[in-house]
């Protein structure tokens, strides 16, 4: 991982306010953003927000950013996390570096002054940036909060939404809790969902772990307290890059030995997605066929992601790291006794091959989109159309997680299952991970954030047009602002009688 060289806090800093300059240079000639348009609407004295966005990571910062730029600003962005720690980057995400290349733009909505590079180069010059491996993880955050700040986006944190519910009027209310704001009740036109790798559900943990006290075991996206696992024995559950991220955190704080639980028999070594990636892909997988979009993510499910080398190189260089392939956890038994290096109690993992003995256990097994998980969506859970609610793959491309998956339209909107009549979720949007069978991977990863963002916000200010038709009609009637004078020309015809006009 690269650090950037040492520069005076001055040429930092004059080097960001130069670049922010620019940004608002760039944004005035492109006469961005646009001038507010949309009609305010009121309910019992209370203006309702046009959109609401949950969720103040990347995604939401991204969706509210293309908002703003089109013109949409009664807009706010909720958050339950303390401003500055929104999303993965400094909570649960554990590597050192992104795994996405360094050049990718992500989230700047193709403003060239608003990307990580711009940013970087500003503090640190270009120099540096050639220098630079990947993006320090924590940098990136770094990153987020400048963009924030720079497009002054409606971020309220300490908010947390307990209830989702569809009204009579059309409008959508949101029930939320805060530290400092009490019991709120939140009205919106449109509702974005931009909660992240959970995307409507949460973490995943097999049957198999659900039983164990509470105290032996953790997701990797819980809060790890690893100084505790200082001489400890410790399993870990997966193979993916947050297991290897886990793994690394335990050994870097000195755990004893950690091992890995690995159901494949080889790790996979092709990211196969990365070789299609294209505009084409972006731009035309919403467009497939149900049987071809499903084709595409089960394949890439199939062979799955490899974790990053340096993840991999970053725990297999400690000794007391063990790699057990073709193992999956056929089941756990908890033990007491002297055998536990603290406390009284212990593990004993078994697989295939054996029978393990640890004093935790971290499961890096992902998350389920099952929406009737979360209770703050109970109230549109039973009326949501799933993809298995219609479609139904081949036998041998059968897979649980795509069939959860929301069935979106063209707006990222829920549908309603068949006998269900619920006109709210055609403005209740999903743009997290849960809409990649639907749309693709554009709600939620870094390569294709700005293309996502911009093709909600289009939908979304469509949508609020055609809801308004009548008052944008009454408007453009009402518009009497003359361009003619009358004075700009004379007619020497004037009180001519046309010498054919009948008497």
């Amino acid at each position: 991982m690269n650090s950037p060289a040492a520069r005076s806090d001055t040429d930092a800093s004059d080097g960001l306010a130069a670049l922010e300059a620019r940004l608002r240079q760039d944004l005035a000639w492109l006469e961005l953003p646009a001038p507010s348009w949309v009609p305010a609407h009121f309910s019992d004295g209370d203006r309702a927000l046009d959109v609401a966005i949950i969720g103040g990571g990347m995604a939401g910062l991204a969706a509210s950013a293309e908002l703003r730029l089109l013109g949409i600003d009664n807009q706010r962005v909720l958050d339950q996390a303390a401003e500055g720690q929104e999303g993965p980057w400094v909570t649960y995400a554990r590597m050192q570096t992104l795994r996405s290349p360094k050049q990718l733009t992500g989230p700047a909505l193709r403003l060239p002054a608003l990307t990580f590079r711009a940013w970087y180069e500003a503090q640190f010059g270009r120099d540096q940036w050639e220098q630079l491996y990947k993006i320090p993880r924590v940098q990136w955050m770094e990153y987020l909060r400048w963009y924030r700040r720079i497009l002054d986006l409606p971020v309220q944190n300490g908010v947390r939404i307990t209830a989702v519910l569809p009204r009579e009027d059309g409008l959508i209310e949101l029930q939320a809790t805060g530290s400092e704001t009490g019991n709120q009740r939140i009205l919106a036109r449109h509702v974005v969902l931009a909660t992240g790798r959970e995307g409507l559900g949460g973490p995943f943990v097999p049957e198999v772990a659900r039983a164990l006290p509470a105290h032996l075991y953790a997701h990797s996206s819980d809060d790890i307290h690893f100084s505790a696992l200082r001489g400890r024995r410790v399993g870990m559950v997966g193979a993916s890059a947050s297991a290897f991220d886990n793994a690394a955190s335990a050994l870097e704080a000195g755990a004893a030995s950690v091992d890995l639980f690995i159901r494949r028999k080889e790790l996979p070594r092709i990211n196969k997605l990365t070789g299609i990636g294209s505009p084409g892909l972006v731009h035309g997988f919403l467009h497939l066929p149900d049987e071809w979009k499903w084709r595409f993510l089960h394949y890439s499910a199939q062979t799955q992601t490899p974790p990053p080398r340096d993840s991999v190189l970053r725990v297999s260089r400690h000794a007391n790291a063990r790699f057990h392939l073709g193992s999956p956890i056929l089941s756990i038994e908890v033990n007491t006794g002297p055998r536990a290096a603290s406390g009284t109690e212990w593990l004993t993992v078994e697989t295939p091959k054996r029978r393990y003995d640890v004093d935790f256990l971290i499961f890096a097994t992902g998350f389920q989109s099952e929406l009737d998980t979360r209770p703050e969506f109970a109230a549109i859970a039973p009326q949501v159309r799933r993809w298995r609610d219609r479609f139904l793959p081949g036998a041998d491309v059968l897979n649980d997680e795509l069939a959860a998956s929301p069935d979106l339209d063209r707006n990222f909107a829920f549908q309603p299952r068949n006998g269900h009549s619920c006109p709210a979720l055609a403005r209740i949007h999903c743009f997290n991970h849960a809409a990649s069978l639907t749309h693709g991977k554009v709600a939620g990863d870094i390569p294709a954030i700005s293309d996502g963002a911009q093709r909600l916000a289009r939908a979304i200010a469509a949508m609020l047009f055609d809801a308004d038709r009548e008052r944008h009609y009454a408007a453009l009637q009402a518009f009497a602002t003359a361009e003619l004078g009358g004075d700009e020309w004379s007619d020497p015809d004037a009180g001519v009688i046309a010498a054919n006009a009948t008497p």
